[in-house]
């Protein structure tokens, strides 16, 4: 008995104004016209598509409530894809997001059945206003940061509005961004290319962890993955952990999941101690933390030189 082809998924996603909705019309316009598309779009907010008009063209468009996505994946993102796979059975998804500082949480939700025995993760497609992105005001805004990290395909859009100086700077600067790119592209008035849905999906070792609304001010957080087969080894996370409090002032929260040799632990510090018990999870292994304020760049490195 064959299986059934996956539906593949492609996330979309960009700052205020930067002219997502009309790169998205763009791309639905322009789809190959042997693939079925089905539209996931915010109920309000400065990304809303116009829905109406979407309709008219008989493309289903499916809206989740709340303005972002990512703060309300869970049971009513699941409920919506899961309706709408199944009614229409489309060869393609598109999501958009409004926001994606959470977005691994919300690409980690599309590989964990139920969705992931139905969907197959494509790129990430992230419009970036070439100004903007060359602006450190922007770079430092954790948002617009996820955004830019999110991305397998990052696009200039407004090229036309920017100056030599700027597109060049915006050249060099996504050059330099690791891991790099699938695709980085310069277009006018959101005119993607389909076949870019198409371009490989990027390893993202870094990503933003969810932290309680009302604390996001406060703290800073970060999370990491790494690939199922790499090992680490147990006396390396002992002493990192150990060491953590010392390394990270004001640290709030640690906590991983490690491949050590052929079992799988999970460590957690909370209130001035740490724990660990053994897991289930195989996927792979991923560390998070929440603290006042750290560098990000050498906590990766110690991480790195836990590896067996």
């Amino acid at each position: 008995m064959s299986r059934m082809k996956k539906t593949i998924v492609n996330l979309f996603t960009g700052f205020l104004g930067v002219g997502k909705t009309t790169a998205l019309r763009h791309l639905i316009a322009n789809r190959p016209v042997n693939e079925k598309w089905a539209v996931i779009v915010n109920e309000f907010g400065e990304v809303g598509i116009d829905g109406a008009a979407l309709m008219n063209d008989e493309l289903p468009v499916a809206e989740i409530a709340g303005g972002c996505l990512c703060c309300v994946a869970g049971p009513q993102m699941t409920a919506t894809v899961a309706t709408l796979l199944r009614r229409e059975r489309p060869d393609r998804l598109l999501i958009e997001a409004s926001g994606l500082a959470h977005a691994a949480g919300v690409i980690d939700e599309l590989r964990t059945p139920p969705l992931g025995d139905a969907l197959e993760v494509g790129a990430v497609l992230t419009l970036v206003d070439p100004r903007q992105f060359v602006n450190p005001d922007y770079l430092r805004q954790p948002l617009y940061r996820d955004q830019v990290a999110i991305a397998d395909v990052l696009v200039a859009n407004k090229v036309d509005m920017a100056d030599m100086e700027t597109l060049q700077a915006f050249r060099e600067q996504a050059g330099k961004l690791f891991p790099p790119k699938s695709r980085v592209a310069e277009v006018l008035n959101g005119q993607l290319q389909a076949d870019w849905l198409n371009d490989a999906v990027t390893l993202k070792p870094r990503y933003r962890p969810a932290v309680p609304v009302d604390a996001a001010s406060q703290w800073d957080s970060q999370g990491w993955t790494f690939p199922p087969e790499q090992s680490f080894s147990g006396e390396a996370l002992t002493q990192f952990f150990d060491g953590l409090p010392k390394a990270v002032p004001g640290l709030v929260r640690a906590k991983g999941v490690f491949r050590v040799l052929d079992t799988w632990v999970w460590l957690n510090w909370a209130e001035g101690q740490w724990g660990a018990n053994q897991v289930s999870w195989r996927r792979d292994s991923r560390f998070e933390l929440i603290a006042g304020a750290f560098d990000a760049e050498a906590i990766e490195r110690e991480l790195q030189a836990c590896f067996e």
